[in-house]
């Protein structure tokens, strides 16, 4: 959702909270804003509609000068993405400002209580409650002759809202602070030498230091020149532990490419690399999970996996599905994350839940991680950002160590899920005693060769999947076809291109085409038909016979087909218009393969169109509210 930067100290405020905003606009870019102020002023404004440069041209007409102060770039959930609604928002005052990531949910039946207590409301959103409630108690105690300190008003305002917030706070009266508050979205404090940061995601303070603390739901934090204060909503001091971030900067930077979802294509070697390092034992044949507060006994006798998880994500927990089940012998079942908590699932507490998400902090899913708790399950997550809330809450982690993710369609974070999903799934089955020793041995040697066949993937691929997009990218629709593990795949690549091309996307079960998509076909449909076999296995051939009759299929009626298939595989040629080819793997591992080609397609073809590839409109990369 919304970009949040804060920043307490002695370098110029204003081009470093420009800065940390720069690196958070694919959190949102509806609208930006800036607050700054001093011991010796009152507090300025800048805001604009529309992305980040166009605050910046504001700045530049009219500079701002201050010691503290707070920016916000946004993603619209109540009102319109106007100057008039980009935050920070202020009280009636004028003297103190606000800017929020979430949903405030009584925001109505808040707003209408200060009406009639005579406060005036300029915006259309949520978030300016937040700042007349602030106000108000700093009223209430001047009128009985108190001076209240700005956190203690923000604690009290905080314990009347109901929904998500990560909030920040500065006053003109109370100068060189800043308060913090978090209930849901992510908020990181950043710890330096006679300044600190707050942020709403790492990389929009990385550049100037790696010790944070990942704040959790409830805390309020208060950063003055002299240091950081953390206390929960009742005042009561709270420790959160440093942690400290071992990302290297220029990760977060485009290094080059053209786009930030390119470089992260191109980044996915190094993150199955690092996903996979240190977790296998080629020797032995063994993985290793060391992050984990389940027992042997509780791998051993658990009666079915739970995942929960949203988006991209999804796919790759359906693919991890398919994994766990060939693998353990275990059932495993898939929910949208989002949909998890209001079916009231039945739940075993013999179960395991497993919660997938690049951010660790998407509402949905931890919303359905503590609905597995309260059931009774332990949890596990698989999450790419260290101490983040899902990892905090969780009895084990599979970090994915992919790299900060910048582009809002995930492409890395995506094939790393997929490695960390397969080493759970041959850690359980290794509990379970469901593998032997030879194959579990076979499988982790063609894992470890995963890195290099994805270079040779990028090396070959990516020219031929930009020619494509030259014959491609005016089509109004595309259909994407698997059949097995490699259906989810084919969801991921429908996913892809509707994001960043917004060209309509579905994706589809090749075995189900009989039963509604033939329909669809003509001259003008484009048909992705993921292809590739494991000639080790008898269901993987199989497979592959009965998707080369899909092909025919659309063939008959006129489909245009490209194909993904393995390298060597000259009998599809004849088939089809065109294919990428991928290396061969094992059935399990070719997921990771394939997706590489789509995404590039989708990456092409968005460009060829004159996208923003890297900010689609209406999208965020991490939805942190309902």
């Amino acid at each position: 959702m919304c970009g949040i930067v804060g920043y307490v100290g002695n370098k110029p405020v204003v081009p470093l909270i420009i800065e940390g905003l720069r690196r958070l606009e694919y959190r949102g870019y509806d609208s930006a804003g800036i607050a700054v102020g001093s011991p010796r002023s009152d507090l300025e404004l800048r805001r604009a509609p529309g992305k980040l440069r166009n605050l910046e041209e504001v700045i530049r007409e009219h500079p701002l000068h201050g010691t503290f102060g707070i920016g916000h770039t946004r993603w619209a959930t109540h009102g319109r993405p106007t100057e008039e609604n980009a935050h920070p928002h202020r009280d009636c005052s004028g003297r103190l400002v606000v800017v929020h990531n979430g949903i405030v949910e009584n925001y109505l039946a808040l707003k209408h209580e200060l009406i009639t207590e005579g406060h005036k409301f300029v915006t259309e959103t949520d978030t300016e409650i937040i700042a007349h409630l602030i106000e108000q108690e700093l009223s209430s105690a001047a009128e009985s002759g108190k001076t209240m300190p700005l956190e203690e008003a923000v604690r009290r305002a905080a314990r009347r809202l109901t929904g998500a917030y990560a909030i920040g706070v500065i006053s003109a009266d109370d100068p060189d602070k800043i308060v913090a508050a978090r209930n849901g979205p992510p908020a990181v404090i950043g710890l330096g030498e006679g300044e600190y940061f707050v942020a709403s995601d790492v990389p929009g303070i990385l550049h100037h230091t790696r010790d944070l603390y990942f704040l959790a739901d409830g805390d309020v934090a208060i950063l003055t020149k002299a240091g950081v204060q953390l206390t929960n909503l009742a005042g009561e001091h709270v420790e959160r532990p440093v942690q400290r971030i071992l990302w290297d900067p220029i990760q977060a930077e485009k290094s080059g490419y053209k786009h930030f979802m390119l470089k992260e294509i191109f980044e996915q070697p190094r993150a199955i690399r690092d996903t996979t390092l240190g977790r296998i034992s080629l020797d032995t044949g063994k993985v290793y999970l060391s992050e984990m507060k389940i027992t042997e006994d509780d791998f051993r006798n658990a009666t079915k996996i739970n995942i929960a998880a949203c988006g991209t994500s999804w796919h790759a927990a359906t693919a991890g599905k398919f994994m766990i089940e060939r693998l353990a012998r275990v059932p495993v079942e898939v929910d949208y994350a989002s949909e998890y908590r209001y079916r009231d699932p039945i739940a075993d507490p013999s179960a395991l839940g497993l919660l997938i998400t690049q951010s660790g902090e998407t509402a949905d899913t931890i919303a359905a991680q503590r609905e597995m708790v309260a059931k009774g399950m332990k949890t596990i997550a698989i999450c790419n950002v260290v101490g983040a809330m899902i990892a905090r809450e969780a009895h084990g982690t599979i970090y994915t160590h992919a790299g900060p993710e910048i582009g809002v369609a995930s492409t890395k974070a995506f094939t790393a899920q997929l490695v960390a999903l397969f080493l759970f799934a041959v850690h359980l089955a290794q509990k379970r005693e469901t593998i032997s020793t030879e194959e579990s041995s076979r499988l982790l040697e063609s894992l470890s060769l995963l890195p290099g066949k994805v270079e040779e993937i990028l090396r070959t691929v990516d020219s031929v999947c930009e020619q494509l997009a030259k014959t491609y990218s005016t089509a109004r629709d595309f259909l994407f076809l698997g059949r097995g593990i490699h259906y989810p795949i084919a969801l991921e690549g429908a996913l892809k291109l509707k994001e960043i091309s917004y060209i309509h996307a579905e994706g589809y079960p090749a075995g189900e085409m009989k039963h509604g998509p033939n329909a669809l076909i003509d001259e003008t449909l484009p048909v992705v038909v993921l292809a590739t076999k494991d000639n080790d296995n008898r269901d993987s051939r199989l497979r592959y016979e009965k998707t080369l009759s899909n092909i025919q299929e659309v063939t008959a009626r006129s489909g245009k087909v490209i194909a993904v298939a393995i390298e060597g595989d000259e009998e599809i040629k004849q088939l089809v218009d065109h294919v990428l080819y991928v290396p061969s793997a094992p059935e399990l591992l070719l997921p990771v393969l394939e997706v590489v080609p789509l995404q590039l397609l989708a990456y092409h073809i968005a460009v060829r169109r004159g996208c923003d590839v890297d900010q689609p409109r209406n999208l965020a990369k991490s939805v942190t509210v309902e």
